[in-house]
């Protein structure tokens, strides 16, 4: 088996883990320990605002050009670090972002 493949099934298993939990993974360090190694993003959907930088959101699947995004979990939370900590955040729902698992949290980028 290729380093390749190893690496594909790990994100796969991740990806799993992450849906099952619908809280993302509690410690990637855990599960991936080779040098370099990026920790695993996924797609969301922002629902709604919770307070300051704050946002509920969804895992989203991208199918097909043309599709709408199947949702993957239900509810999480994640920071978009674009915005203040110490203010309310601008982003609408509806908005699509890349998120990223970072120590306990979730966290995207999206400028408002």
């Amino acid at each position: 088996m290729t380093d390749g493949t190893n690496n594909v099934e790990l994100q796969e298993k991740l990806a799993r883990l992450a849906r099952r939990s619908g809280q993302g993974i509690q410690d990637e360090l855990a599960l991936v320990r080779a040098t370099g190694a990026m920790p695993p993003a996924w797609t969301i959907k922002i629902l709604s605002l919770d307070s300051y930088n704050l946002y509920n959101v969804q895992l989203v699947n991208i199918t097909t050009p043309g599709d709408t995004p199947s949702v993957v979990s239900g509810d999480i939370q994640a920071y978009n670090v674009a915005e203040p900590f110490t203010e309310d955040g601008s982003i609408s729902s509806g908005m699509y972002a890349v998120m990223w698992r970072v120590g306990k949290n979730n966290v995207f980028y999206v400028k408002p």
